[in-house]
């Protein structure tokens, strides 16, 4: 894809976020929010309720909203060259129950880096004479799988919610789609101007002869296994999984698919820290 062709694999944080209601069950949440979750619901679920579904069932899906849910999972990999000039792929996760702790550590990571673009402050679109600069100043992309249609928005508005200074990368409400180009989304990127061109990312990767990342449990399954379960390392290997196949799709998009063989893999180990 020629669109890529002034990416960096080294400047790209490849991300994937996993959410979930705010609240166990409907009955748990707070009073005041009862009427305003019946509004929305109105509004956004009028067919579900003319099939018969409460208002109490709707807030199962009370996870795919940044108002409602909240974030436990955020995985994050990087390509990086090693000493042996060797390729890593290093993948880390940032998940627990407290989401600003999640939120926190992951604004952490993107800290003041410049985003590539033009539209943003500090951003910018090419380095001239780039043999002769320091590429550590170089700016820096995202991708996600429909990210820009779900991850990028539901982190900033949980960032704002939270009260977690949004880092650079992220800080771009007011801005148009096509003012931000650091913002990767291979969904985006599959549908080629077709708004018809959705695309799932275990069907993505079925194309493109990648494993399925939805082996164990998918998108529709976080819930149960968060707040039933319990199991939040599960949705960390789960996160990661998509990270891991998000980078090899884009692998596939910039025509370098070749390097993913030789690439290692490295996932660091992720460690509960609420009680």
């Amino acid at each position: 894809m020629n669109i890529l062709r002034h990416v960096d694999l080294t400047r790209v944080f490849f991300i994937d976020i996993e959410t979930v209601p705010g609240h166990a069950t409907h009955a748990e949440l707070p009073e005041a929010m009862h009427p305003l979750w019946q509004k929305f619901c109105d509004k956004r679920h009028a067919r579900e309720l003319a099939d018969g579904l409460s208002h109490a069932d709707l807030f199962a899906h009370g996870g795919l909203y940044a108002e409602l849910g909240k974030i436990v999972c955020i995985s994050v990999g990087m390509f990086r060259h090693l000493k042996d000039e060797t390729l890593e792929f290093r993948v880390k996760s940032f998940a627990d129950d407290d989401e600003c702790t999640v939120l926190r550590g992951f604004a952490d990571m993107l800290g003041a880096r410049r985003p590539y673009g033009s539209r943003l402050y500090g951003a910018t679109t090419s380095i001239k004479d780039r043999d002769k600069v320091d590429h550590r100043n170089d700016p820096f992309f995202l991708c996600a799988h429909n990210g820009r249609e779900f991850d990028y928005g539901y982190l900033g508005r949980r960032m704002l919610i939270c009260g977690q200074a949004i880092p650079p990368m992220l800080d771009v409400a007011g801005h148009k789609a096509w003012d931000l180009p650091h913002l990767i989304d291979t969904m985006e990127l599959w549908k080629f101007g077709d708004n018809k061109g959705t695309i799932s990312l275990p069907l993505l990767a079925g194309v493109f002869g990648i494993p399925s990342p939805k082996d164990d449990i998918d998108g529709s399954q976080v819930a149960q296994v968060y707040w039933q379960d319990k199991d939040l390392s599960r949705i960390v290997c789960y996160c990661e999984k998509d990270v891991i196949t998000t980078a090899r799709i884009f692998l596939h998009y910039a025509g370098q698919k070749e390097l993913w063989p030789a690439v290692q893999l490295t996932q660091v180990p992720w460690q509960a820290t609420s009680g």
